[in-house]
């Protein structure tokens, strides 16, 4: 199953199950948010499945011209991982970081009470600033109890997210001195239309980590395509680090970090971030620069049918105004 969220006058916006080619849609009927489902898993599910259906049977309204929100358009949490070794290897050789020396998965809180549109302009205050794209994949869990094990929490994941995880990397390096995070450095997150059901994986999902291609473009140029299943640990490992002194409410969302792959000189990247670094390894510089506005940067995962698994994001960057 499909399901988005178009743009109405309120903050969550309009649920709606869309068809696996991603061409028509139904209404959701009374679940009016995603949040709503999440939270209610088993019985909107059963409840949904007809709805589905419908749309395999050929019915539902042409999907052209929607406005999409993100599928949440906000939530009550956003952990972003890194567990894509060889994009920590890569930074920490380029950039001179220590190793972190933990046996722990990486894992920070962001903002979470906006998410954009897959179409939505970015705004940034200044190019100055180092603004980088950041392909990741993700996943939205139901409720989750304190110390939930790494075998349980597969079962809380429900549905499966592609995510732009915005960066302003000239202040990053600043904010983590200062041991507290990143505020400045990490605006809102962007999400890619559907989320999907694990089933509309197929064979790809499996050992809690999704086996298929990020396919990034930046300014119509190929820039990467690396695998996510190169994950070092799966979701349910970052869903069982992150429930470990507490619960995770129904509607948290949690990133893979930076698609990477150790071949990354063959398949790309999907950051500039990770590019400078192989510049820096290569020819002792980087080479190249930072988004400038105007830029666009395009994002897309094909199932294993070929369709388009979550829908593309497809975004421009303009200054604040």
């Amino acid at each position: 199953m499909k399901l988005a969220t178009i743009k109405n006058a309120t903050a969550d916006g309009s649920l709606i199950i869309v068809s696996k080619d991603g061409t028509r849609y139904l209404p959701a009927g009374k679940y009016q948010t995603l949040q709503q489902v999440i939270e209610n898993w088993g019985k909107a599910l059963s409840d949904l499945t007809p709805v589905a259906d419908e749309l395999i049977a050929g019915a539902g309204h042409s999907t052209t011209g929607l406005d999409f929100s993100a599928p949440l358009p906000r939530a009550w949490q956003w952990l972003d991982g890194s567990v894509f070794a060889s994009h920590s290897e890569l930074i920490q050789k380029a950039f001179n970081v220590e190793p972190f020396g933990t046996d722990k998965p990486l894992m920070y809180q962001g903002m979470s009470h906006i998410f954009y549109g897959p179409n939505d302009d970015i705004p940034f205050v200044s190019e100055v600033d180092g603004i980088d794209f950041e392909g990741e994949l993700g996943i939205i869990v139901d409720h989750v109890p304190m110390r939930t094990s790494p075998e349980e929490a597969l079962s809380h994941i429900k549905l499966l997210v592609q995510i732009n995880d915005w960066s302003l990397r000239t202040i990053a390096p600043i904010e983590m001195k200062t041991g507290f995070g990143w505020i400045q450095a990490k605006p809102a997150c962007s999400m890619a239309p559907f989320a999907v059901t694990i089933d509309e994986a197929g064979e790809a999902w499996r050992d809690g980590k999704l086996h298929l291609d990020l396919k990034v473009s930046w300014n119509d140029a190929p820039f990467g395509y690396p695998n996510g299943g190169a994950m070092e640990v799966g979701f349910h490992h970052l869903i069982a680090h992150a429930a470990a002194t507490r619960d995770l409410s129904a509607g948290t969302i949690i990133g893979s970090g930076t698609v990477s792959n150790y071949n990354y000189r063959e398949v790309g990247s999907t950051c500039i971030a990770e590019r400078r670094g192989i510049e820096i390894v290569d020819i002792g510089t980087p080479e190249t620069a930072y988004m400038q506005f105007g830029d666009s940067v395009r994002m897309d995962v094909k199932g294993p049918n070929g369709d388009s698994l979550f829908g593309a994001i497809n975004q421009h960057v303009v200054k604040n105004q």
